[in-house]
């Protein structure tokens, strides 16, 4: 449980390991316990959108059941002014930092009191928190998050842009333009891609010349890293490394953390269990809960009383079941919303 290994790829290919009791020891109780609840409040979302969906609402829903630990444990490394230019899978990355559960789930049904006003549905986007909206194509926003660090440096602040993607979009030109353009111009960006071992439907020995995305980023002079996903604790140390040497100025890093999505591609996916999924890969996969092994983690080391983890549990339903009320019982916008936020000029007309 203890000895967890991390693999770089750089020229001299190498792999370290690190105990798990070290990197405790390094973290304070609140920033654990941070990570646990939003994890655990990860999961509740997807619950709670699973009850609107089973209502008749029209959600675009890509769940992030079995990966909560890679999105949450990053952004617990981010400040208030640091960036991230999430993807399509899950809201992980929405409530790492900052949104709440009614803002979400108002506007995943295009309600008047959602975090966009009803009109960006699943393509959320907060500048309070510096989440600068979901993509609808995917990879589309690798090379968004380059230009955003760009500007960083240009402005010589210290913040850091974090650029989740999954392993289908290691497969677009826009992922080696992008890592290309951070590398040569070292700007603060660091590149996450969650590998959950399928593209939509296929496994990713269908789809994908290299079983470690990592590998790619040698091409391109930068150093790769692989880590176990689903472990919070790992996630948490090796990404706040590579974030802190981004906002040293010393350039980007691309991590690749090997997880698995337990559910569909999306919410209209039937077959993701015995279908192109056998139900023993699925089951196996189950066994590493990443919420399961941080509360075993968490208790081992003294971190929490099953108690504390317990009443944690009892608050997310609690926020989740008040969430989906909100959204149901919130206005759809009015007609007259159509004219606000709108960037042509008054006197030409819409």
């Amino acid at each position: 449980m203890n000895n967890l290994t991390i693999k770089k790829i750089t020229k001299q290919e190498n792999c370290t390991t690190v105990d798990k009791a070290t990197i405790v020891a390094s973290m304070d109780k609140k920033t654990m316990m941070t990570i646990y609840r939003d994890m655990i409040r990860t999961r509740e979302l997807d619950n709670g959108i699973e009850e609107l969906l089973k209502r008749g609402e029209s959600i675009t829903q890509h769940s992030t059941r079995g990966q909560e630990a890679t999105p949450i444990a990053t952004i617990a490394n981010l400040r208030k002014n640091d960036y991230v230019m999430p993807y399509h899978r899950g809201w992980g990355w929405a409530i790492g930092k900052g949104m709440n559960f009614k803002e979400i789930m108002a506007e995943l049904i295009n309600k008047k009191t959602g975090s966009n006003r009803g009109r960006g549905g699943p393509q959320l986007a907060s500048w309070e928190n510096r989440i600068m909206g979901r993509p609808g194509i995917q990879g589309a926003h690798l090379s968004i998050a380059v230009g955003i660090a760009l500007s960083i440096k240009y402005r010589k602040t210290d913040e850091v842009v974090v650029c989740f993607f999954g392993n289908g979009s290691s497969n677009s030109g826009n992922l080696h333009e992008s890592l290309n353009m951070a590398s040569t111009w070292k700007v603060p960006v660091v590149f996450i891609v969650e590998n959950n071992l399928y593209e939509i439907y296929e496994p990713i020995t269908d789809t994908t010349s290299v079983s470690d995305i990592a590998d790619r980023a040698l091409g391109h002079g930068l150093e790769g890293t692989i880590i176990d996903g689903n472990d919070a604790f790992l996630v948490y140390k090796v990404v706040g490394e590579a974030i802190e040497k981004a906002r040293r100025g010393e350039g980007p890093s691309l991590i690749e953390t090997k997880t698995y999505r337990w559910m569909g591609h999306s919410s209209n996916d039937q077959r993701y269990y015995g279908g192109y999924r056998s139900k023993e890969e699925v089951d196996a996969w189950k066994e590493k809960c990443p919420i399961s092994l941080m509360e075993k983690d968490l208790i081992a080391f003294g971190v929490a009383t099953q108690a504390e983890l317990d009443e944690i549990q009892k608050a997310a339903v609690e926020e989740k079941q008040a969430a989906v009320q909100f959204a149901i019982d919130s206005p759809y916008p009015e007609y007259e919303d159509l004219l606000t936020d709108n960037y042509a000029d008054e006197k030409e007309g819409l």
